[in-house]
């Protein structure tokens, strides 16, 4: 448990100077994104998948094609074609309801306290103080 809380500047240090690394990093592969893409939108027009190959490295842009539908339209139309069992009812608990009937004395809390489901999330945050 000691090496836990044994965190030194220097490690603080190392990980500010990665993050930015990081951040450096990442924004240098999304200009070689751009210019890849412009390249093949210029040599075989966009949205059409290529390739080429330089030395020992081949560069493909492949496309990928998902469907989805929107909600509310396409309830209606299966509504209108009479395809109610096309269209999946959802219950889900009204939280924002449930905690003002907690608050109103409405319904007990505790009667719900197993169906809680709390999600935490962690966070590091390093920042030079200089």
């Amino acid at each position: 448990m000691e090496a836990s809380l044994a965190i030194t500047e220097e490690e603080l240090q190392r990980y500010a100077e990665l993050n930015k690394l990081k951040k450096e990093i990442e924004e240098e592969i999304k200009q070689f994104k751009t210019k890849f893409h412009n390249h093949f939108d210029d040599l075989i027009g966009k949205e059409q998948k290529g390739e080429i190959q330089r030395g020992n490295y081949k560069l493909q842009r492949q496309i990928r094609t998902s469907i989805s539908y929107q909600d509310d339209s396409t309830v209606q139309k299966l509504e209108e074609l009479n395809l109610n069992d096309f269209v999946i009812v959802a219950k889900r608990p009204d939280a924002d309801k449930l905690k003002a009937a907690f608050k109103l004395g409405l319904v007990e809390e505790s009667i719900f306290e197993e169906c809680k489901r709390e999600k935490l999330t962690q966070a590091i945050v390093v920042k030079e103080t200089i």
